[in-house]
């Protein structure tokens, strides 16, 4: 009798059988028809993706639920908060659908070190040497703010002359802190040779700053009523000497940015923040003033000796990531004629004030902000007349920034992402203070 033979089909894979007691089970070679079968099934769109993991914990908070509830089509994507490009460790959750950014969500605290209360366990003096790893590229403007709040509390000034030398060095700071902006803008997009020019001028100026502080990148140089050193001959020659050549480092860049193809389509037009988002957000510095608003803290609330130099409030239009890199590359220059004045005119005395290794201020509070080049800077410090601050609390304008980008993002590309954060130059260093 003859039987018709079915045709095969592609079938899940069996489970293991079990063989009885003393026979030796025999394998089970797979139909080469079967695999290829399975292997050219159709799939679904998303396939393997149709499975999400559920986040570390529940959602708490209706922002939570908000990022985590996945529609059609849309998933997670973690970048960092090992990414080379997250400017710290932080980390992104990115919901996309394909390619497109359709929300966003910075997640923060894997750099926490509670610089506050390490500051409430310290003296005024030693608050100094805590505040300088915070926001490790602007370590003078660190310093610069609790010195001010300080000498409030106390009822102190400062010399002139330490003055100027203070507005001097956060100044050279401020230079090459913008200049590396301009190299890491480039560097998340895919460019390489910027950053190398970026820390040519970095070093430079690193190499000043130790020259008078003792130290290369953490400089504890300011003290309360002054500066710990005061400059000399040797220092100002060297000063002059990076003077004659440091806009030839900065024209460099900008040969390879201002006017590069790939850099403005990549730029121009992306994350577009408003002057009245920006204020809505508390943002501050560069950021602000690139969405067109003229607040600077040295002109607003003047301190120090900036009611005495001549410089404008720059500003820009566009309020997107290459008018933030315009403007930063414009401040970089001001800085430069901001020094010009100060060595110039920089007076002749002392650089401390008479106080004591040991300062009880007065029962108060003090309030001081300074223009960091991440915008502003404040510090707030109460006295109950003891040797420590009885509260000290900072305001990390990198903190503030980071909360426009789930504004900014959706409806770009995840290529984007980088470019955009970058533009706001944010320091994880002050937002896990």
């Amino acid at each position: 009798m003859t039987t018709t033979k079915e045709p095969r089909r592609a079938k899940a894979p069996a489970l293991p059988s079990v063989a009885p007691a003393g026979q030796a089970e025999e394998p089970r070679i797979p139909d080469p028809l079967e695999l290829d079968a399975a292997a050219t099934a159709p799939r679904p769109e998303y396939y393997g993706f149709d499975i999400v993991p559920p986040p570390d914990r529940p959602p708490q908070t209706e922002r939570e639920r908000e990022i985590y509830t996945l529609g059609d089509g849309e998933m997670l994507v973690n970048m960092g908060p090992q990414h080379p490009s997250t400017h710290g460790v932080m980390r992104l959750v990115l919901k996309v659908r394909g390619e497109v950014v359709i929300d966003l969500d910075p997640v923060l605290g894997y750099l926490h070190r509670g610089i506050e209360k390490l500051c409430e366990n310290a003296t005024y003096t030693t608050v100094m040497t805590y505040v300088d790893p915070m926001d490790y590229m602007s370590a003078m403007h660190n310093e610069h703010a609790p010195a001010i709040a300080f000498e409030k509390l106390y009822g102190i000034k400062a010399p002139r002359r330490a003055e100027y030398i203070r507005a001097l060095v956060v100044e050279l700071n401020r230079v090459f802190s913008h200049g590396l902006m301009m190299g890491f803008l480039a560097l998340d997009m895919g460019g390489l040779t910027p950053i190398l020019y970026s820390f040519i001028n970095r070093d430079q100026v690193v190499d000043l700053l130790s020259a008078i502080s003792g130290q290369r990148m953490l400089f504890n140089f300011f003290r309360v009523g002054g500066v710990n050193f005061d400059v000399n001959d040797e220092f100002l020659s060297r000063l002059g000497t990076w003077r004659a050549g440091v806009l030839d480092t900065i024209e460099m860049n900008e040969k390879i940015l201002t006017e590069n193809e790939i850099f403005g389509a990549r730029t121009k037009g992306m994350g577009v923040l408003s002057g009245q988002q920006a204020i809505d957000l508390g943002v501050s510095g560069p950021n602000l003033r690139a969405s067109g608003v003229p607040f600077d803290v040295r002109r607003a609330h003047p301190y120090s000796i900036y009611p005495e130099l001549e410089f404008e409030v720059i500003t820009q239009e566009g309020g997107d990531t290459y008018a933030r890199y315009l403007q930063r590359v414009a401040e970089l220059k001001q800085s430069i004629h901001l020094i010009d004045q100060i060595v110039d005119r920089m007076p002749h005395g002392p650089v401390q004030a008479q106080v004591p290794g040991i300062i009880r201020p007065r029962p108060g509070r003090a309030y001081a902000a300074v223009e960091s080049p991440r915008g502003l800077y404040s510090v707030y410090a109460i006295s109950d007349g003891g040797p420590n601050p009885y509260r000290f609390r900072m305001r990390d304008p990198s903190f503030i920034s980071l909360q426009v980008l789930p504004k900014l993002m959706p409806g770009h590309l995840i290529a984007d992402t980088m470019a955009v954060m970058a533009s706001f130059d944010p320091i994880m260093g002050g937002v896990d203070k």
